[in-house]
């Protein structure tokens, strides 16, 4: 018999429900958000899972790649995706989304996100500040605009007054 399996993720719980090819529900309950206690409970409550579903969210990727890596057959769907399929019910509480969700998981009406794999999520962080710092030494008007704009206005109006008003932009003015 397929079962199919929705969590619904927080930072330190999760819901859990399973249903079976027919809609049936097998099992609800909560699991510790930690890959293992969730493994744990699959294993238990659904060992004939056909797939295993979850919405994206901050722990989207993490849980993802850790439940993939004991084999378990997990889909990532779109969390607005996931929001319109509830948006009609009328109890909204994370048990009855768990159960909602799991019948879009059984009927295979969502959309599955691809997640990255962890080799392109490791960028260096110098890299990256590299990158990010490199937009803002750039010499030319657009900089100067910048930190002419970051100023609060009477700064602005002190340096406009000290002579400073050319930097970066054209000026009749002698030099």
């Amino acid at each position: 018999m397929k079962q199919y399996v929705w969590l619904d993720v927080s930072q330190k719980e999760t819901s859990v429900c399973v249903v079976d090819e027919v809609g049936q529900v097998l099992f609800e309950g909560k699991a510790k958000s930690d890959p293992g206690a969730l493994t744990a409970l699959l294993r238990k409550r659904a060992p004939q899972a056909e797939r295993i579903g979850f919405e994206t969210g901050a722990m989207a990727s993490w849980l993802w790649h850790e439940l993939r890596r004991v084999d378990l057959p997990v889909v990532c769907i779109d969390a607005r995706h996931a929001h319109a399929a509830l948006s009609v019910r009328m109890n909204k509480s994370d048990q009855n989304d768990a159960r909602g969700l799991a019948e879009l998981v059984r009927v295979g009406w969502y959309r599955e996100v691809k997640v990255k794999s962890e080799e392109s999520q490791k960028t260096p962080r110098d890299t990256r500040r590299e990158i990010h710092s490199s937009r803002y030494r750039e010499p030319g008007p657009q900089s100067n605009q910048r930190i002419r704009l970051a100023l609060p206005t009477r700064d602005r109006t002190a340096v406009s007054q000290s002579g400073l008003r050319a930097i970066g932009r054209r000026s009749s003015a002698p030099q």
